[in-house]
């Protein structure tokens, strides 16, 4: 029972990554980004355009002026791209 409880909470928690991830490909409306997981040597394949505003224990937190900022940040090496600063987010 326990083992069954986990692994439903663990699909749970991917799910809500996955829809996370999935909104901020689709709108990239929020005001920054929060990159969880990178490629070693991400940081410093950013365009100069994208800005390092934060830096936690749950991952980078990045904005830009740029429309496309969830495509650059995937192609320097993001593995995935999570919403950041909309209002209801728990600070980081």
């Amino acid at each position: 029972m326990i083992i069954r409880s986990l692994i439903g909470l663990g699909v749970l928690i991917a799910g809500w990554l996955g829809v996370l991830a999935s909104v901020m490909l689709l709108s990239g409306s929020a005001p920054a980004a929060l990159v969880p997981m990178a490629t070693p040597g991400f940081v410093e394949t950013l365009p100069s355009t994208i800005s390092i505003a934060e830096t936690t224990t749950l991952g980078t937190i990045l904005v830009s002026e740029d429309a496309d900022l969830v495509a650059q940040l995937y192609r320097a090496g993001a593995l995935i791209v999570l919403p950041a600063g909309l209002a209801g987010c728990a600070p980081l």
